[in-house]
């Protein structure tokens, strides 16, 4: 997010830009990145249904037949998750880097277009972004680096998980004795909402961002009533989901970096609005916290104040 673009004035788009399309625009990519993530975690579980599916409809005699046949010896990941589990995947647990490309070329593309680097302090903090989703998605099908280098310790402490399987990658759900389906355990399903909940309000932000652009005004409502930087919360929101979902020890020390970066940003932005808007800045920073929202506004209705007067 750049100078220019900060949490409550933007200078003015360009012509033809227009909500209702870059609203169209947000959701596309989020529906990509959605259908992305639920393929390539799921897609071995789909494919593993249906061909139960399909042997479920052989001829009794086809099984038995099928049993005694000797199996050659298999080039593919081991059984997914832990030993003693039934469900075992086929498909190879690491070294897809054409899912590391696709991943990290939708979401930085998706994180661009709400940062919009322009100096070089923006393209340092969206390159270090950039850089966690990098480092994420070459942990998650490429190179699993933090399971080698703590393969030791997780054998010692967690010796009925085969820790190199896909699945294993679900760090919290292995290591606190989730039996069944990583995917549907506690982090997982939880790093999903936040990450929804993080694009959700990157999207909102951006659409009253908008608006403020157009009167060249202190955007305040919507998201901005409840804190003065709801789009970097939002992207700490998605970071910290994926943390839940599959923690690296790279994205780990990376993350609280990140958010370093973000709230120097904010205040240097901060800087540049009361420039711009004098008292009314300050009378709305008064009021409104800038990354973590009051409880009694969350909880209640927040106030439609005008900052620009009195």
């Amino acid at each position: 997010m750049s100078v220019q673009g900060h949490p409550a004035y933007r200078e003015r788009p360009r012509q033809g830009m227009s909500t209702k399309s870059n609203a169209g625009v947000v959701l596309i990519g989020f529906l990509i990145i959605a259908g992305a993530l639920l393929f390539t975690e799921h897609r071995a579980h789909v494919l593993g249904l249906l061909i139960w599916a399909a042997a479920a409809r052989l001829p009794a005699d086809a099984h038995v037949h099928a049993s005694q046949r000797p199996r050659p010896p298999s080039r593919r990941a081991p059984a997914v998750g832990r030993k003693e589990g039934v469900m075992h995947d086929t498909a190879p647990a690491y070294g897809l880097w054409g899912l590391v490309i696709v991943n990290s070329v939708v979401f930085i593309l998706f994180a661009y277009s709400f940062f919009k680097p322009q100096i070089s302090r923006d393209w340092r903090s969206f390159g270090a972004f950039s850089a966690f989703l990098v480092a994420l998605f070459v942990e998650m099908y490429g190179f699993p680096l933090t399971i080698y280098f703590l393969s030791g310790w997780l054998q010692s402490h967690y010796p009925n998980i085969d820790w190199f399987s896909h699945d294993a990658g679900h760090l919290l759900e292995m290591m606190f004795g989730w039996k069944t389906n990583p995917h549907a355990g506690p982090f997982h399903i939880l790093s999903f909402i936040f990450i929804g909940a993080g694009f959700v309000l990157i999207s909102a932000a951006w659409r009253v961002l908008y608006d403020a652009q157009q009167t060249r005004s202190l955007a305040t409502t919507g998201p901005y009533s409840y804190v003065r930087h709801p789009q970097y919360v939002g992207f700490i929101l998605v970071m910290f989901g994926f943390l839940l979902q599959w923690p690296t020890i790279l994205t780990l020390a990376m993350f609280p970096v990140l958010t370093v970066m973000y709230v120097k940003l904010a205040r240097g932005e901060e800087r540049d609005a009361r420039a711009q808007f004098a008292g009314a800045y300050d009378r709305y920073a008064r009021e409104v916290p800038g990354f973590i929202p009051k409880l009694g506004r969350v909880l209640g209705r927040a106030p439609t104040s005008d900052y620009r007067h009195g």
